[in-house]
């Protein structure tokens, strides 16, 4: 599957100010049919970025073996020509749906040929098609979209003779690995110090970790719901988020001594 964004993007109007932002066009192609998908965001920021390969991976119903993308900068942390590395957070939507990402190499668009040209046909069978249109939400925009995107796919393509879901059904979703339980969810990644109460700060709050951990630095993992912490790659604690800001969050078993002693 490659995947890349669009180089042109659709107004998103405030209804209550009247400014218009644009909005980034994710496409994401399967390479022997050309089966399209097509998703906008308010940004190509890492959680859109994530969130558009899990749709797209949803969209068709599995896995392929491999994901070619571009060189985003919220995706790849370090864009060299022989070994790129990810940024932690795609690393693990990657090994969550067991599949390889292989970004291309700076400005060499021939490397993911086929999306550049599924570019262009969003852009001019969809993009061209809503140019009349006014959006309020992005949500609305991605409705149309999808509706226009059912018909691109659908359409028989003159040279093949077939459609890009036929050709998509026959060759290419036999050959896709399964979907896992669960979507990816989204996470982040941050270095802490374990303070002196062998506890570390994150967003504001304060959250435990075992003891023989004081001085040290850790790795936290920031869900939605829940703090994961790791130390050489080996989780030693895990909290649920705090919703208020400030405040401590403790797991007794962590505790050098019980809390009472601690508080006498």
């Amino acid at each position: 599957m490659q995947t890349d964004y669009a180089g042109h993007t659709i107004p998103i109007i405030d209804s209550g100010t009247g400014r218009a932002h644009g909005a980034q066009i994710f496409v994401a192609v399967l390479g022997a049919s050309n089966y399209t998908f097509a998703w906008t965001s308010l940004s190509q920021r890492l959680p859109d970025w994530i969130e558009a390969q899990v749709r797209a991976l949803k969209f068709r119903g599995g896995v392929p073996k491999a994901i070619v993308c571009d060189n985003l900068k919220a995706a790849v942390a370090k864009p060299l020509w022989f070994e790129p590395s990810l940024t932690r957070t795609f690393s693990d939507m990657a090994m969550h749906y067991d599949t390889t990402v292989l970004p291309t190499r700076p400005r060499k668009p021939r490397h993911k040929g086929k999306v550049e040209g599924a570019v262009l046909i969003v852009e001019r069978w969809i993009l061209a098609r809503l140019r009349n249109r006014q959006f309020f939400s992005i949500e609305a925009l991605n409705v149309a979209i999808a509706e226009l995107l059912d018909e691109l796919n659908g359409r028989i393509m003159r040279r093949v003779g077939r459609s890009r879901r036929e050709l998509f059904e026959e060759i290419e979703r036999p050959a896709l690995g399964s979907l896992p339980d669960t979507p990816f969810e989204y996470a982040v990644w941050k270095r802490a110090k374990v303070h002196p109460d062998y506890h570390i700060e994150v967003l504001h709050g304060f959250y435990s970790v075992p003891h023989r951990l004081i001085g040290r630095q850790v790795e936290v993992r920031l869900t939605h719901r829940m703090i994961e912490i790791f130390h050489n790659h080996e989780p030693v604690a895990v909290h649920h988020r705090r919703r208020q800001r400030g405040g401590h969050t403790t797991i007794r078993e962590l505790c050098p001594r019980p809390i009472s002693a601690m508080a006498a």
